[in-house]
């Protein structure tokens, strides 16, 4: 275990990870649309809002333990599915996943993650989520959605905001694909992370796990993207959401809105939690950032469900921000895999241990001892979104 007390942020993390992880693979995880936009907002528009330090108060006995539909958590976040996270860190969705046990955060899988569902299974704890996307091929879905069950999945999360792809420059620069191309640019620069390839080497996973071999027709990485390519579908609509919640029968959360008039629609499906999310900045430049879009969302929808919100969070504050704005939970993605690219699963740990400080600390300042208690009177007037 390498000691990581010297790392204080999760933009250490970031640096480590740049130099680790081969470029395509970092590129992919740490940009977003065209101009990228949305994707700077989503952090950049959390330094606007300004906390109320208060003093003289007790700060003892604090806790930022809390629920998510209904599950314990130690503070209000969950590790977000990403794609292509094995390819952050060799095996990287079961590192991950055994971190976020250990700590006492939910994991979510992705449905293009590298380790498949039955792979996680093995390490994950109560607290694992299956994220889905929607294909065109039902009999596929399906069948996910089955393994998903078979594999103790305590909630289905069904991302809503990926019908088709946005562009992203960079991974068609880099010409993105797992595992990278034998290019000579990407040999010369795999040849600096040589510690990513020695991980790799001695991992069989290097593929989407959860689609070859499962998928008709795709059984082999040549055939995979052309799958993929066709298989997003541009169709989803409500009447695909009331489908897959009866066929999973479980815990349901909605991924990806943005907009309080769709926040209304995911509270009338029945769902149990809605995402405020722009996946990243990676769909929509020129949308909202997640937590400019939050309060009018939270304040559409009230108690009917549970809003979360995913999209900038590099901090404890950044936590705190979204719950004193509405959220009752948040989800982490660029700053678990900025640790797991630098450390593995030390790495994520410790991602997960600098934020719960920053949070903890924070709300004592604020005057506050239970997370449960924080509301938008932490917050400077003037200085946040309002609905």
């Amino acid at each position: 275990m390498p000691n990581l007390s010297k790392i204080t942020c999760i933009e250490d993390l970031r640096v480590v990870a740049q130099r680790r992880v081969p470029r395509m693979f970092y590129d992919y995880a740490d940009s977003g649309s065209y101009t990228e936009g949305t994707y700077r907002s989503n952090t950049a528009d959390f330094q606007g809002i300004k906390l109320r330090q208060r003093v003289a108060v007790n700060m003892e006995g604090r806790s930022t333990r809390t629920t998510m539909i209904g599950q314990d958590v130690a503070m209000p976040v969950a590790i977000a599915p990403t794609g292509l996270t094995g390819m952050q860190h060799a095996d990287g969705e079961i590192l991950s996943a055994r971190a976020a046990r250990a700590f006492g955060i939910p994991f979510t899988l992705s449905t293009m993650s590298i380790c498949s569902i039955e792979d996680v299974a093995q390490h994950a704890g109560p607290g694992f989520w299956f994220q889905l996307y929607v294909m065109r091929d039902r009999d596929f879905i399906e069948r996910l959605i089955d393994r998903a069950k078979a594999a103790g999945c305590s909630a289905l999360q069904l991302t809503l905001d990926l019908q088709i792809l946005g562009q992203r420059h960079k991974d068609i620069k880099n010409g993105l694909s797992s595992p990278p191309k034998p290019t000579l640019t990407n040999l010369i620069n795999l040849a600096t992370k040589p510690h990513w390839c020695l991980g790799m080497l001695g991992t069989k996973r290097r593929s989407f796990g959860n689609i070859v071999g499962h998928a008709k027709g795709v059984g082999d990485l040549s055939s995979l993207s052309s799958w993929t390519a066709e298989q997003f579908d541009p169709q989803l609509n409500w009447g695909d959401v009331e489908w897959i919640k009866k066929r999973w029968g479980g815990k349901l959360i909605l991924k990806g809105i943005m907009d309080a008039e769709d926040a209304r629609l995911a509270a009338n499906s029945g769902a149990d939690a809605l995402i405020v999310s722009n996946h990243g900045g990676r769909q929509l430049d020129g949308a909202p950032s997640s937590i400019a879009a939050l309060p009018a969302i939270a304040e559409a929808v009230g108690k009917d469900i549970e809003v979360w919100m995913d999209g900038g969070i590099r901090s404890g504050q950044d936590v705190l921000k979204a719950r004193a704005l509405g959220a009752r939970g948040t989800l982490i993605g660029r700053s678990f895999l900025y640790g797991l690219g630098a450390y593995g699963e030390a790495g994520v740990t410790r991602a997960l241990e600098i934020i719960q400080k920053e949070l903890d600390i924070t709300m004592a300042f604020c005057g506050h001892t239970d997370i449960d208690t924080v509301d938008r009177g932490i917050l400077l007037p003037g200085t946040y979104p309002i609905a």
